[in-house]
């Protein structure tokens, strides 16, 4: 076997520092047992000591900067392209992580195939470090996605991507996982601290330097977070999640966005052509029903973005075991559900400190707005009394701890849309021609349960 050229240091995996010898301990972090071998080729390091990427930067006034207005690669995916502001912005990275098999590989397979057949000059790149090219071209043709005009590198090896990027020069660019990509010069062992840190500093910094989206697929751990060190987030422009119900349905969010809002919400439908966008997904969330609405069931128009879907809150309260109440809530934060319950139980005397409560929303969407608080305390209310709401019946309205129904915003959207949906009967804490005016639990009970 050929002897490696080069020589032997150790590289902590925390800070970077860099000592001849293994040591226990880090002398400039104070972490133990960080330091890993790493070759280092002192030729190499010598050369692009004196290449140009060492020149030095001068500041210049932020009026004579290029905003770069416009400047975005529209993917050809139009929930893709409202959950990234109106496009990929050039020279940027964006972190895209989700659970395996939720659709990331096949999400950004269409979208580089929309941006390479849109024009000619259109250089695309797919690194996959996961698959064998033969997999990648096994699910292009299963879901007819055009693969002509993609160029496709299987490697683990960061000295292989970024001598790709020099020769194509793609305007755009998947790197399929980046937690797979590794390089010597930061250790001898894929995915660690150091390495993830390492190889997306750099994939980074050609991006930043030529007119190219990067997009950058991350693993997630098993409490839904992006695997890896935090500042990895830090150091992209967005941080996109994919999720999903317990359907075909698939939800894109943006976590962070530096060129565009994250309150936007794509929605996809997996089908056996890919995934599918889903363009008017207003009632998508209601369940469809013959017969009336069941007790503890409200319906509530939330905002997502710039898009208003009419959303199905379920609520059940049983009598608790061994007097140890519980909230079990995964779509709607359980603190909330409690204080509403609390607000419920001190304003009306309806008694929920010794039941468990269960609450869901339809379809799997995640609510975290306060205007859903009026719906929720309607649902609450009606699975505690069983009795159910009217089937046309939408609730409107923040709740607070002195029972009051606060004004939340964009009304008059939300009421339109309810409207346009076939409910007649809309409650809001706010005058409108067309609702019901609303300010205080007592008052929202007493026009839903009235005749009950």
């Amino acid at each position: 076997m050929a002897k490696k050229k080069g020589v032997l240091i150790y590289k902590c995996n925390s800070c970077g520092n860099t000592q001849p010898r293994w040591l226990g301990r880090c002398p400039e972090c104070s972490e133990w047992n960080t330091f890993e071998e790493c070759l280092i080729n002192p030729s190499e390091k010598k050369a692009n000591s004196d290449s140009n990427d060492w020149i030095m930067q001068k500041p210049v006034k932020l009026s004579s900067v290029n905003p770069m207005d416009g400047d975005r690669i529209f993917t050809g995916i139009n929930e893709f392209d409202r959950v990234l502001g109106g496009g990929a912005m050039k020279h940027s990275a964006i972190l895209i992580g989700g659970e395996p098999g939720i659709g990331k590989s096949t999400l950004l397979l269409q979208t580089a195939a929309a941006i390479s057949n849109r024009k000619t000059e259109n250089t695309v790149l797919y690194v996959s470090g996961e698959e064998s090219a033969g997999q990648i071209r096994s699910r292009a043709d299963r879901l007819n996605i055009p693969s002509e005009n993609i160029h496709i590198l299987c490697t683990s090896k960061l000295e292989d991507i970024e001598n790709a990027l020099n020769t194509l020069n793609p305007i755009f660019c998947v790197v399929d996982s980046i937690q797979t990509i590794f390089t010597p010069e930061a250790g001898i062992v894929p995915g660690t601290i150091n390495q993830l840190k390492y190889c997306a500093n750099e994939l980074i910094t050609w991006a930043k330097e030529h007119p190219c989206v990067l997009m950058l697929v991350a693993h997630i751990t098993k409490e839904g977070i992006i695997a890896g060190p935090k500042s990895l987030e830090h150091m992209v422009d967005t941080v996109i999640s994919f999720e999903k119900n317990n359907d075909d349905v698939r939800f894109l969010r943006a976590q962070k966005n530096r060129f565009g809002s994250i309150d936007e919400l794509g929605l996809f439908s997996m089908q056996e052509k890919g995934l599918i966008p889903i363009e008017d997904p207003s009632s998508m969330f209601i369940t469809q029903r013959s017969s009336s609405l069941p007790a503890g069931v409200a319906i509530v128009p939330v905002f997502e973005g710039s898009r208003v879907f009419l959303v199905e809150i379920q609520a059940l309260t049983v009598p608790a075991k061994a007097n140890v109440t519980r909230v079990y809530s995964e779509k709607i934060d359980f603190a909330r559900v409690s204080r509403v319950a609390a607000v419920l139980e001190k304003s009306l005397g309806l008694r929920f400190s010794d039941q468990d409560i269960y609450i869901n929303v339809a379809g799997g969407i995640r609510l975290t707005e306060s205007a859903i608080d009026g719906a929720l305390s309607a649902a609450l209310y009606s699975a505690r009394t069983s009795i159910p709401l009217s089937e046309s019946t939408a609730i409107i309205g923040e709740l607070s701890l002195a029972g009051e129904i606060r004004p939340v915003q964009k009304i008059k959207q939300r009421v339109k849309t309810a409207l346009s949906l076939g409910f007649e009967k809309i409650l809001c804490p706010e005058k409108d021609d067309n609702a019901i005016l609303c300010t205080d639990i007592k008052s929202l009970v007493k026009i839903l349960f009235k005749n009950s």
